[in-house]
């Protein structure tokens, strides 16, 4: 910027020299607004369509206590917010690059909690290890007929979440990082398995990253990662050790790849503030659900709010505004959680503080039973209409047999979706799902600048979570220090 020269030989002419650099000022703030506004009209949030940002970081969320035109806010609790790629783009620019690994992050179980927790976890790790590609993920889906049975089949990454997302966000953020569709696609993989006469998949050697970088003796095997920051670097050395041992040449990307699948269960290990609050907030983005579950979820939420609107409202909760609820007493459900009575009675209780009296709710459940008897009581105790996705959808036979024509693991993320949109939203700890969607909805006030979430709380006034919070192993209590939202 050009300096200005003011002469001060002169009573008349500093006044006169103030006013031309303030205009002058005025201008270019003005120009520099402008260019703010045609900026963040750009960007696109089209459902079907892959949505990164990639601008410098003021222009992703409103400060606090701040406005004008050099902010732009993005909500990042919303299902279909574009993916803000910086963050990660600032680890994968540090990060090292080992020729030919690759890592498969298909030893995931569970339900949407458990495994967009999973990939994520194992992409910062392969980030941090170094590697050169990754095979798409593969998913483990639970069996039809036993929602307990979580090892049944793998089914495709599009079973659950947005590809041609994933890929844009991904490729934007480490360009350096290659992503293949299978394994039998990874340069070299099938040449490296008939030169040992081994299967393919037997090429893949597991690995469980807190082996690597320190130990934290007598601590619980649920303990995070500890030593995180030391995880790149020794498990690069234990790839140089091992190959030597081995009287392997060096891994490469042509015919000698080195195959790396993360173990069962690791999927809460890295601790997520370790890369600042800008890249918690926003590195769950990457994995976005499928366009045809989020359109499915738009119309359940539409439905809903037209439900709220015909409701009397209170001063509290007023117009088109419903209650989100989930109810976690699946069979699959651990004796040890808080129990039906436990949850009900924490929810219909703060349903009543927060001004829910004669207002509606929906309802997110596996237990079709449970979820009737819960309507009957929230009925009687509060005149509070609670609702399905079945319910609502009656009457809109494509949009139902939609619905049907899901897995139940695929159903849950229809729910997810909807509770995002709710105004207020009971859950229960320490459910995965409820937890990460009590996590995603606090991204919405404060964006990159969120502070963590206060475990055992009274709630961020948008969500709370009934259960038991004094010991950090046996209450699950590490999921909230493992999980992005």
């Amino acid at each position: 910027m050009a300096r200005w020269q003011l002469k001060t030989s002169s009573g008349c002419r500093r006044p006169t020299a103030i006013v031309i650099a303030c205009s002058i000022g005025l201008v270019l703030l003005f120009l520099w607004s402008q260019h703010d506004h045609h900026s963040a009209s750009r960007i696109s949030t089209t459902p079907h369509h892959p949505t990164v940002v990639s601008a410098p970081q003021h222009q992703f969320a409103s400060r606090p206590g701040r406005g004008g035109g050099e902010d732009v806010a993005i909500d990042l609790s919303h299902a279909r917010a574009p993916f803000v790629s910086w963050p990660l783009r600032r680890v994968c620019a540090e990060a090292a690059h080992v020729p030919g690994l690759t890592f498969l992050c298909d030893s995931n179980s569970g339900g949407p909690g458990n495994m967009r927790n999973y990939v994520l976890t194992c992409v910062r790790y392969a980030v941090d290890a170094g590697a050169a590609a990754l095979v798409v993920p593969a998913l483990r889906a639970r069996a039809p007929d036993d929602p307990a049975d979580l090892f049944r089949e793998r089914r495709p990454f599009a079973y659950m979440f947005d590809e041609p997302h994933f890929r844009a966000a991904l490729a934007d953020a480490c360009p350096r990082l290659a992503l293949y569709a299978a394994l039998a696609d990874v340069p070299g993989a099938a040449a490296r398995a008939r030169r040992e006469r081994r299967a393919l998949d037997r090429v893949v050697e597991r690995v469980t990253p807190k082996h690597f970088g320190g130990s934290r003796a007598g601590c619980d095997p649920r303990d995070p990662h500890r030593y995180a920051d030391r995880f790149g670097a020794a498990f690069r050395e234990h790839l140089r050790a091992s190959a030597a041992e081995r009287g392997w040449p060096a891994s490469d990307g042509v015919d000698n790849p080195r195959l790396v699948r993360l173990s069962w269960g690791v999927l809460w290990d890295w601790p997520v503030l370790r890369d600042g609050p800008e890249f918690a907030a926003t590195y769950g983005g990457l994995l976005r659900f499928r366009p045809d579950v989020l359109d499915l979820a738009d119309g359940i939420v539409d439905a809903m709010r037209a439900l709220a609107a015909t409701t009397r409202g209170t001063e509290a909760a007023a117009g088109r505004s419903f209650l989100g609820v989930h109810l976690r007493t699946e069979a699959d459900a651990l004796a040890r959680w808080p129990s039906y009575e436990n949850q009900t009675k924490g929810y219909l209780r703060e349903a009543a503080a927060r001004g829910y009296q004669g207002r509606a709710a929906y309802l997110a459940t596996g237990n079709e039973t449970e979820a009737r008897r819960f309507g009957g009581e929230a009925m009687a105790s509060l005149q509070l209409d609670v609702r399905t996705k079945y319910g609502l959808l009656e009457g809109r036979e494509e949009e139902l047999a939609r619905l049907k024509a899901l897995s139940w693991d695929q159903q849950a993320l229809v729910d997810f979706v909807v509770l995002l949109n709710c105004d207020y939203f009971v859950g229960v700890s320490p459910s995965s799902f409820s937890i990460n969607v009590a996590l995603k909805r606090h991204l919405k006030e404060e964006g990159l600048y969120t502070r963590p979430w206060r475990v055992g709380g009274r709630g961020d006034g948008r969500s709370w979570l009934v259960g038991r919070y004094d010991r950090y192993w046996e209450d699950w209590l590490f999921m909230f220090d493992g999980m992005w939202p």
